[in-house]
């Protein structure tokens, strides 16, 4: 399957506006992708909408959200039903830093029916850290039978290799996100006692024309390792 698994949609502030439920999921099938998922900064009240529309249009699709750690580490956050990633954003919610939304500053904050209208604004900014730690998050993550990835492992902003200096061996991971096979090599030469996991090569889009083009490929073996 052609994919692309980190999307932001109009709901998070650094997105462009025109990342709606229906432009994603248009623009991903124009570029022959077949899985997908919608990952906003610490939220997932965009979710809904956008699986309703990529359901109607027969694009595979992953529930999913990017969750910024106390050590300002990015998380990507995997559920394979709307059931399970409730649960857990339930209990994210209470670990949110609470900060008053700057519209002109951080951007808009949008949410979007299936329709593309405009339903609602978040009013919280999504762009603070949580107060978990990596390892709570990733306790709870699991617990609600999600996948715990960690996200543009090699990037100079909040990647775990910059904000960490090092991937913890101890830490339980399900897969690494990489831009590409440069970055997977770096990746493995700076912890050589990483043997096997998942890697994704995501787009990390904030606008249409950054989703990936049909070349990364992932098959239902490797996507159900990462929940395993």
């Amino acid at each position: 399957m052609y994919y692309d698994l980190h999307i932001h949609s109009a709901l998070s502030p650094c997105a462009d506006d025109d990342m709606t439920p229906n432009n994603i999921v248009n623009m991903a099938m124009l570029k022959n992708l077949q899985l997908i998922a919608v990952t906003d900064h610490n939220s997932i009240r965009q979710l809904e909408a956008v699986s309703k529309v990529a359901t109607e249009k027969g694009l595979g699709f992953v529930y999913g959200l990017e969750v910024q750690t106390i050590e300002e580490v990015h998380i990507l956050c995997y559920f394979r039903d709307y059931y399970h990633v409730q649960l857990f954003y339930g209990a994210l919610k209470g670990k949110l830093i609470r900060l008053d939304n700057n519209e002109e500053y951080f951007g808009k904050q949008l949410i979007f029916n299936h329709l593309d209208e405009e339903i609602a604004r978040e009013n919280n900014s999504l762009l603070t850290s949580t107060t978990w730690t990596l390892e709570e998050l990733e306790h709870q993550v699991h617990l609600y039978h999600g996948s715990f990835v960690i996200a543009h492992v090699m990037d100079k902003l909040n990647s775990i290799t910059t904000q960490l200096g090092f991937i913890p061996p101890k830490l339980k991971f399900d897969g690494i996100e990489v831009k590409d096979e440069n970055e997977k090599e770096n990746c493995l030469k700076a912890n050589p006692w990483i043997e096997d996991t998942v890697w994704l090569f995501n787009s990390d889009a904030h606008q249409l024309i950054d989703i990936h083009e049909a070349e990364y490929q992932i098959d239902e073996e490797a996507l159900a390792r990462l929940w395993n």
